[in-house]
């Protein structure tokens, strides 16, 4: 059973009321404006405890950038090389390499996959 914490609640309403895909600090700044008392360091042990049971997910978009999101349905990101962004993709969810992988002689459970690129807000920008 998953302990509940006023924190952790909050961490969760905030992650799952936006797509950007934050970072911890971001998240930080928006609980301190419900929960001002709320440390950092509260801020990424949620964050750890909620990505390792698989509530949430944590990105690895570059060296020790980790990014966060709140919808743990099989989907793909993006990763916008110019402003750093990241995106949900709406790209069908490749199940089948899945069950390819597995045929290596391992147990694939999901897998992730991040594109890199230019987002369209970036791309409109060089036109």
């Amino acid at each position: 059973m998953k302990k509940r914490s006023r924190q952790r609640e909050l961490l969760l309403e905030v992650l799952r009321n936006t797509t950007c895909h934050p970072d911890a600090d971001w998240i930080f700044q928006r609980m301190r404006e419900k929960m001002p008392n709320i440390s950092l360091g509260t801020v990424y042990r949620n964050l750890a405890k909620l990505s390792a049971d698989g509530t949430i997910l944590k990105l690895q978009v570059g060296q020790n950038a980790e990014r966060f999101d709140g919808c743990t349905d099989h989907h793909y990101h993006l990763a916008c090389n110019v402003c750093g962004h990241v995106l949900d993709l709406s790209v069908p969810y490749a199940s089948a390499l899945d069950a390819a992988a597995s045929e290596s002689g391992c147990l694939v459970e999901k897998h992730t996959l991040l594109f890199h690129g230019k987002c369209p807000s970036c791309m409109g920008n060089n036109k």
